[in-house]
């Protein structure tokens, strides 16, 4: 045997050996497995993490069957409902600059001004692709100026599509649809806004709103539940710089008037203004009620209504 073949076999043998020893536990020579969700290499038998802080090599994405896996791809951003061609389109940068900053020189500049009007062109070919991309930009900024998450952004989107998919939209302004899918998908998430912070954002009357809103919620089957005062307590409390003894003191007084049944029938508004604002005054804590009005959007004469009828039923349920 030559020499040559004897060094080839010795080192087949060590990759072998080198090979066994990766898939086998050094402590109990088990198995190991890849435990994908915490990045470590664990031994099936005794447990022992023979390696940690692995780099996760697999998809940021989720496949429920192989067709679905193959249609996916590792690069590139995911697609979300928030943009009318869920982001699978090109975007051509505004500024005539190349990737190291430098300005572009003039038949340069003219033939990205020509790709971007053939881009826009093909981004949005049919009247039903413009109008989805007028109502989502109108969502994400109503969403944006009320300060709402982007989990009811993405809702929201979803209402309208619904929306636009079942022809609820002859007869009424795709303003109107947008604010009320915004007004719903708040709701739905439990971070409400009040009718008169939706109006203030939006480009339509506060009536066709509330119209649009009851015509979307009833020809969708949308679930959304009566908007609870205590919702609303946190940013108003946030908003007034107030302690957390004061939140918590304003929920308690919410709780008392939903036990006395004097929550119904009354703005939810009003009576999380009100609570705010008893319970700033029962910790000692310095405000207003035209503070505590102009936050809430709501009148005075409102909170002073709520917060008498909040202490009346504190006073009677102590009593009781």
């Amino acid at each position: 045997m030559s020499e040559h073949t004897r060094t080839r076999q010795r080192t087949d043998e060590e990759e072998q050996t080198a090979e066994s020893t990766s898939t086998a536990c050094p402590e109990c020579s088990g198995s190991l497995v890849m435990d994908d969700e915490h990045g470590e290499t664990v031994c099936e038998d005794c447990g022992l993490v023979v390696e940690s802080d692995e780099i996760d090599r697999g998809p940021e994405w989720r496949a429920f069957d192989s067709s679905e896996k193959d249609e996916k791809s590792r690069v590139g951003a995911p697609t979300t409902n928030m943009m009318h061609d869920k982001g699978l389109s090109t975007n051509i940068d505004w500024r005539d600059k190349d990737a190291y900053g430098n300005s572009l020189s003039g038949k340069q500049r003219q033939k990205m001004q020509r790709l971007r009007k053939w881009n826009e062109r093909f981004r949005t070919r049919d009247s039903k692709e413009r109008n989805l991309k007028q109502a989502l930009g109108e969502i994400d900024r109503m969403a944006s100026a009320l300060g709402l998450p982007e989990n009811v952004r993405e809702t929201a989107s979803v209402i309208y599509r619904r929306a636009l998919d079942e022809n609820l939209l002859p007869g009424r302004s795709i303003e109107g649809v947008s604010t009320a899918s915004v007004y719903a998908a708040a709701r739905q998430a439990g971070v409400p806004r009040s009718l008169d912070e939706i109006t203030e954002v939006s480009r339509v009357e506060k009536s066709e709103i509330a119209r649009t809103y009851r015509y979307v919620v009833r020809e969708l089957g949308l679930e959304v539940k009566p908007a609870d005062p205590e919702s609303y307590v946190p940013r108003f409390a946030s908003s007034l710089s107030l302690s957390d003894e004061a939140e918590h003191r304003a929920r308690q007084l919410l709780q008392n008037a939903k036990e006395q049944g004097v929550h119904s029938g009354k703005s939810p508004v009003g009576l999380a203004a009100a609570a705010v604002y008893a319970a700033a005054l029962l910790t000692n804590e310095k405000t207003t009620q035209a503070a505590v009005s102009e936050v809430a959007d709501i009148s005075e004469v409102t909170i002073r209504n709520r917060y008498h009828e909040l202490l009346e039923a504190e006073q009677g349920l102590t009593v009781a």
